[in-house]
């Protein structure tokens, strides 16, 4: 394989392995779960459930808080979202080094 293009691969599988770590450090510091609703009457609330062990926990969340909940789990599913697709890369360029280590003495 040309050098120039096994460094560029080599360079970006880097830049992907580098995101991945960055992306799993910001999951690991957001919460888990996801929001639910309950009704009761013609009121509206909302949880937070998670679980934390064998328990399913419902933690209440404020109308004023329910935004700002909600962006950091949309945040939370556009980080897993990025994390398969990041995998997907470095397994490509992983595949791609390793056929073309393979193929040298072809030529």
């Amino acid at each position: 394989m040309n050098n120039m293009i096994k460094s560029a691969i080599r360079q970006d599988k880097k830049r992907v392995e580098y995101m991945l770590e960055s992306y799993k450090a910001e999951l690991k510091s957001l919460p888990k779960g996801t929001i639910s609703e309950k009704r009761v009457g013609n009121k509206t609330y909302y949880y937070l459930k998670y679980r934390q062990g064998s328990k399913v926990i419902s933690d209440y969340i404020s109308k004023e808080d329910l935004s700002g909940v909600k962006e950091i789990i949309e945040r939370k599913q556009h980080i897993k979202t990025m994390i398969r697709f990041l995998k997907l890369e470095k397994d490509t360029a992983d595949r791609l080094l390793r056929n073309k280590a393979g193929n040298r003495g072809l030529r």
